[in-house]
């Protein structure tokens, strides 16, 4: 019976999100929220000039909208969680949204005052901050506790250290995630897999409200693809890519596994750390670049992948992460409770 409301999030999510995009699509256009191509991009991407953007509400209505209700009625004809438990559900889904609202901040300043960088770097990471501490506050005014999961060790209380590596980590992730928004179903069809993978790690160990929200997101992604998938017909701007990290950055923290959030999310990871190494070496040598352009979905676009290619690619090696996280999972350790939350 649990799993029927994860199932019901899922098919909700994804009519939700897939119906959106009827009415959400030419709205945009008609009031000309258009993406502005950066002229540093690969020149093929000009074409994509004017595609609107903020499409990542189809998937966050969709998500918040099938993830609360069914977690909702699961509460209510089913077990009840603890009260950690729904404070971190609940906490997660508002810190998603609310590094959403950052990123229709970002798309807002690009769309209509026609300034293609939006917010600079240093408002975006206060504001960012502002929402990881916020989040992890509220989790430990409800009890809270230090504890992560190491694979094949159990849990680790790690003390007063945790909350400032936490931050970092949901800020870091929330980023990347933002980085890998850059070519048409990217972003939408890996994180659909990291949404997969999550759902399959928390039936396993009985957190069935952390597997409502992950078929939430998973469902929420797919119906957005139908419409982002190449040649995309709109994109999710900063609104969709910094609430799909956040909304994955909670779903790990639930389950009290920022490790295997690493792990099932590397690709994120990559794609920003090919940003860092970029800028880094072509200080360091004065001008040269160590891969053709960064995030290294561009490298692999200016080596003759098509999009297509490597958004499979891409998607394959996220299914391998989260495939060796599950595993981890079930082998490295961790205690599975005798009752959900």
């Amino acid at each position: 019976m649990t799993g029927l409301w994860t199932v019901m999030a899922a098919v909700a999510a994804f009519i939700i999100a897939s119906v959106m995009g009827i009415w959400l699509v030419p709205f945009l256009k008609k009031i000309h929220f258009g993406q502005t191509i950066r002229d540093e991009g690969p020149q093929w991407h000009n074409s994509k000039q004017g595609t609107p953007i903020m499409g990542g509400f189809m998937f966050i209505t969709a998500s918040i909208v099938s993830g609360t209700v069914c977690v909702l009625l699961y509460h209510a004809f089913g077990i009840q969680e603890t009260p950690l438990m729904t404070a971190k559900l609940f906490a997660g889904m508002f810190m998603a949204a609310a590094f959403g609202a950052i990123g229709f901040i970002d798309d807002y300043i690009k769309a209509v005052k026609k300034r293609n960088l939006g917010l600079t770097a240093l408002q975006k990471l206060l504001l960012q901050f502002v929402v990881a501490i916020a989040y992890l506050v509220t989790v430990a005014l409800f009890g809270g506790k230090t504890e992560t999961f190491i694979p094949f060790y159990g849990m680790l209380d790690i003390g007063i250290l945790y909350y400032p590596l936490a931050a970092i980590l949901i800020v870091g992730v929330v980023n990347a995630a933002n980085l890998t928004d850059g070519i048409d179903g990217l972003d939408g069809s890996v994180t659909f897999f990291m949404a997969i993978f999550f759902m399959l790690i928390a039936s396993y160990i009985s957190k069935m409200g952390v597997s409502i929200l992950s078929a939430a997101l998973a469902g929420g992604c797919l119906g957005f693809l139908l419409w982002n998938f190449h040649p995309a017909k709109i994109f999710m701007g900063d609104t969709g890519s910094l609430y799909l990290g956040g909304f994955v950055c909670a779903l790990a923290f639930a389950m009290d596994m920022p490790i295997m959030l690493i792990l099932v999310s590397l690709i994120y990871i990559l794609e920003m750390f090919s940003v860092i190494l970029q800028v880094l070496y072509f200080k360091a040598t004065k001008g040269k670049r160590l891969f053709k352009m960064s995030p290294i979905h561009h490298h692999f676009e200016m080596c003759g992948w098509s999009e297509m290619k490597i958004v499979v690619m891409f998607s394959l090696f996220t299914i391998l992460c989260g495939a060796l996280a599950f595993i981890i999972v079930v082998y490295g350790n961790y205690s599975v409770p005798s009752f959900a939350g």
